[in-house]
């Protein structure tokens, strides 16, 4: 049931998302016809088509209630591959082109239904972050490398090899035009909010180039030319849609792999952003009523030829920010798209195209897991491989088998952990539980003077990818108005990559409300992490870290009375 009890704030959410969300969907769309010559206008007008359809009912239907839906990178990337091999395979036939992204997109929403149905959304949490930073990074090079070309004002499709292959050639004939255009995007992208945040850079660099190129010698720089405009139709009931001739049973068998690819990766990409939403709102959402929801909303796209697509993190944080909470938000984006549409295509047509390769190459680079590959030195060696495998895959090979390799690699690794610490003695409970109620033996020498002023945070097994949920389940219990919180790890054995940066933002969650965090540790592989990965000493001081609890008692008594 949509509620207004929070209308102003949805409002502003959602037009303030719509704006962003404007020159993202012409830049997805565009980059996914990027295969098909003069495909710019088609790829403008199926980019806002999704992002309206796929934002206004998965708002209505689904789960997280701030959300905002459209086309993102992982999903064009996939969609991209997919009418490259449809343009070839159809011998350049530009309807079997649509009706085979329509009908991939069909079967993504139909798949994410099922899996809603079928609960699997809570199996997400089981992916580890090594599988998802190589994956996702892999994806933010993938969009940088294919806005290159349209950067230089060139055009090129192709696998990831052939487009490396091709670029000192097109490095042999760049449009200085093209090129400075698209620099300026990107400049005005990372300066404007230093000026003002209040309104999206994107945006702003969006108008602010394309007016600027009306004024300078346009001479090699391509455009997105005339975008269809009207209200969206059905792909069957399109105007130059022709469907004769075409062999169903071939195009829909073609379809179900691509469509389940991006039924897979929509969901992921979905729940991910979800979180992202839960953690600013401190909402819960429902994953499996989410992933329902983005099922109705790519199918209802793909029904109209529009672009699949998925929960977009930025465009969400963005509704959040500018004070959207409910459904409503969504819907008012996807409104104001499609008063966009039936407006502005005559004045969309004037944008470069390397103003929009501008603009997706901060996309691409934003992606990127910086955080991830700086840390490659200090996490687990198991984990540094299980990311640079599924970066090289996703980047050269192909985005669904790049997990898939990586969860069956990380579930070996951890079965070999697991059995190292059964062997070692560990109890099964011991390496499933977080015990954060029952008093531990030590602690009965805390003196009544201190207890009262202090909170108490028991862990009790490994942290790793498996577990992190439950880990940040327990660590949301810690008051508000606790001023110092004791974590004690002594019988958490071992810390993945997945387990140590939810440590350290559950610390500095608890940090930023002005408590004061201090840690009993006593096994040597998560100290040793911790202070490998400088959380100990930068976040949590050293003198802050005890060997035992009777160490930290003493500690209290000292500073408290």
């Amino acid at each position: 049931m949509i509620k207004f009890n929070n209308l102003k704030g949805d409002l502003f959410g959602g037009v303030t998302a719509g704006i962003v969300a404007l020159p993202l969907a012409l830049a997805f769309g565009i980059q996914a016809f990027g295969a098909v010559p003069d495909g710019a206008s088609i790829g403008a007008y199926v980019g806002l088509t999704g992002a309206m359809l796929l934002g206004f009912f998965a708002a209505l239907f689904g789960g997280t209630h701030s959300q905002i839906s459209g086309p993102t990178g992982p999903m064009t990337v996939v969609t991209a591959t997919l009418i490259t091999g449809a343009w070839t395979s159809s011998g350049g036939n530009l309807s079997e082109v649509l009706l085979s992204m329509a009908l991939a997109a069909i079967f993504c929403g139909l798949f994410q239904i099922l899996f809603g149905l079928i609960k699997i959304g809570k199996y997400v949490r089981y992916i580890p972050y090594p599988v998802l930073s190589g994956f996702m990074s892999g994806i933010g090079v993938i969009i940088i490398l294919q806005q290159i070309y349209p950067l230089i004002g060139q055009s090129k499709g192709g696998s990831m090899i052939d487009l490396l292959v091709g670029l000192p050639e097109a490095f042999g004939s760049v449009s200085l035009t093209a090129l400075l255009l698209g620099l300026g995007t990107v400049a005005i992208i990372y300066l404007f909010p230093l000026i003002t945040k209040k309104v999206p850079s994107t945006l702003v660099a969006l108008i602010v180039m394309t007016v600027v190129s009306l004024f300078i010698n346009m001479e090699g720089v391509a455009t997105i030319g005339e975008i269809p405009s009207g209200l969206p139709v059905p792909f069957f009931a399109k105007e130059g849609m022709s469907l004769a001739g075409i062999n169903w049973a071939t195009v829909l068998v073609a379809a179900i792999i691509p469509g389940l690819t991006l039924a897979g990766l929509g969901s992921i990409d979905t729940l991910l952003t979800s979180v992202v939403a839960d953690n600013i709102t401190k909402t819960k959402h429902n994953s499996n009523r989410e992933l329902i929801g983005q099922g109705i909303g790519n199918a209802v796209a793909g029904l109209f030829c529009g672009l699949p697509g998925a929960g977009a993190t930025m465009r969400t944080v963005v509704n959040v920010k500018s004070g959207g909470r409910t459904q409503l938000s969504g819907m008012v984006h996807a409104i104001l798209l499609l008063a966009i549409m039936l407006g502005l295509g005559s004045v969309v047509k004037y944008v470069p195209l390397s103003v929009l390769a501008g603009i997706l190459l901060t996309v691409g680079w934003g992606i990127i897991d910086f955080k991830g590959f700086k840390d490659l030195v200090k996490i687990p060696r198991a984990d540094a491989v299980v990311l640079i495998v599924v970066f090289l895959v996703t980047v050269f090979v192909d985005l669904l088998t790049a997990v898939g390799i990586g969860m069956v690699i990380a579930c070996v690794l951890f079965m070999k952990r697991a059995s190292d610490l059964v062997e070692g003695g560990y109890s099964s409970q011991e390496m499933t539980n977080f015990d954060k109620e029952s008093p531990w033996a030590d602690e009965g020498g805390m003196p009544d003077t201190v207890a009262h002023k202090i909170y108490i945070q028991r862990l009790n097994g490994p942290i790793f990818f498996g577990t992190i949920n439950k880990f940040k389940e327990v660590m949301s219990t810690v008051p508000p108005d606790a001023k110092i919180v004791i974590i004690r790890m002594r019988l958490v054995s071992f810390m993945d990559q997945s387990g140590l940066y939810a440590m350290e933002e559950a610390i500095k969650d608890i940090q930023a409300r002005g408590a004061q965090v201090l840690m009993t540790i006593i096994q040597p592989q998560p100290m040793y992490m911790l202070t490998k990965m400088n959380l100990i000493p930068d976040i949590v001081p050293e003198d802050h870290t005890f060997k035992t609890f009777e160490d930290c008692t003493e500690y209290l008594k000292k500073q408290l009375n």
